[in-house]
């Protein structure tokens, strides 16, 4: 079953310039810096270099040091514990394509998965047991912006490949969710690599779903949220949220209570952010990584320029 993205004012617009940046950043005209031999150690702020695709690393406590810059290009990037994934499209290919290129601790491939679409965004679950992605592809006759979204995993212990989890049977209250436009993107999983979270686009809104993985079923949780991030202590959500000029803005959602924080970053974030800690929020904007409280306290500090798709080496639990 085909599904839709985002039916809303701007959109178009918005997933074609994430499209354009995608396909032509990759390949910057930076000049090329011998490859360092990066791993996963704890205590890393890892990114891509936004004018070389390459992955970098700088230390956690000390952002301002010159990056060590790996031989690996990726479009998008994330870890956790001893794997990370890379969303890697390949130049010049139409339909889109790319290579889901999950990776060890010293950043060799484990395996290769090849899927049609855009990267968009990727995850590691907290145990290192699955990677997820979310890819914009086109074609889908109902699409009226004439993007869709797929959003799919790997099992790494096991080999097991998801390549869409459009079929995730949903329940709003006590019934099951029907729609021939249902679209999933933004996967975050808890630290058992059960429980997880995406948005559900159709019919013009979003959805925050909390799924069962084993049992294959998830339910809604409220309206106007997207791209999903748990924290370390599986308590919170942070999202990045419409609002009313047509942009995004960052929020954080307590799951027992409900209860929304606004984030201090008041400008707008196209981003899935990231749980840096359980303090600390980080996010892409503007070709930098930034990072902000998660309490809604303090200001936004920017920590690297020419970075995005920020990952961090460290176990918070």
């Amino acid at each position: 079953m085909k599904k839709l993205v985002l039916a809303l004012t701007g959109t178009a617009l918005l997933l074609a310039a994430a499209v354009t940046y995608t396909l032509s950043a990759r390949h910057g005209t930076a000049a090329a810096e011998p490859a360092a031999a990066v791993t996963l150690a704890s205590g890393q702020l890892l990114f891509r270099d936004t004018a070389t695709g390459r992955v970098g690393a700088v230390p956690l406590d000390e952002t301002t040091a010159k990056p060590q810059l790996s031989g690996l290009k990726c479009d998008r990037f994330a870890v956790a514990k001893q794997t990370a994934v890379c969303l890697a499209a390949r130049p010049g290919t139409l339909p889109a394509i790319t290579d889901v290129l999950v990776l060890d601790d010293h950043l060799a491939v484990r395996h290769t998965e090849t899927v049609p679409g855009t990267p968009s965004r990727a995850r590691v679950s907290p145990d290192g047991k699955r990677v997820d992605w979310t890819l914009f592809v086109t074609g889908d006759s109902y699409a009226q912006t004439g993007f869709s979204t797929r959003a799919g995993l790997y099992e790494v212990d096991t080999g097991r490949l998801v390549k869409t989890i459009e079929e995730l049977p949903v329940f709003v209250g006590d019934n099951r969710y029907f729609a021939a436009d249902v679209n999933y993107w933004g996967i975050t999983f808890a630290a058992d690599g059960n429980r997880f979270y995406a948005t559900l686009g159709s019919k013009g809104k979003t959805y925050l779903v909390e799924a069962d993985y084993r049992r294959y079923r998830g339910k809604t949780l409220r309206e106007n949220v997207e791209c999903p991030s748990l924290s370390p202590d599986g308590k919170r959500i942070a999202f990045k949220k419409k609002v009313g000029d047509g942009g995004w803005r960052l929020f954080v959602l307590d799951l027992a209570s409900m209860r929304e924080t606004e984030l201090a970053e008041t400008r707008s974030v196209d981003d899935q952010a990231l749980w840096q800690d359980d303090r600390t929020i980080l996010y892409g904007r503007e070709n930098a990584v930034w990072a902000v409280p998660s309490n809604g306290s303090g200001a936004p500090r920017r920590l690297i320029d020419g970075a995005a798709s920020p990952a961090v080496t460290q176990d918070p639990r």
